[in-house]
């Protein structure tokens, strides 16, 4: 079951970005942000499936949601312009932004690739 982060928790569980300039990630577990609103069609078509990566990836990867309109500066921070967004955060490394609803199978082989180190199937 995917999280809904707030300004606070974001700060606390993922990346202190108003004391570090230099990215750093604070997680356990490799995570995905979905940055969504309510009144998105597309982001309620991914919702759903991002519930059935957090149950498939369970104790692998950790799963978020930031509400754009609720949580504006951490929107701003990562410069959102169109949601859904992705947000890729690999356990060490640079984080990867990807937007739009992207079907299932991109995002498992997105998550498995980037987050996980499995090779390509192709």
């Amino acid at each position: 079951m995917s999280e809904t982060l707030t300004k606070e928790t974001f700060i606390e569980k993922v990346f202190d970005y108003e004391n570090k300039d230099e990215w750093s990630f604070r997680g356990e577990l490799p995570a995905v942000i979905d940055f969504y609103a309510d009144w998105c069609g597309p982001c309620k078509m991914v919702a759903p499936v991002i519930e059935e990566l957090s149950s498939e990836y369970d104790g692998k990867v950790d799963f978020y949601k930031i509400d754009t309109e609720a949580e504006q500066e951490l929107a701003a921070a990562f410069g959102i312009q169109s949601i859904p967004s992705l947000l890729f955060i690999p356990k060490k490394g640079k984080p990867q932004m990807a937007a739009g609803a992207l079907p299932k199978d991109v995002l498992k082989e997105v998550i498995d690739r980037e987050l996980l180190g499995v090779p390509s199937a192709n």
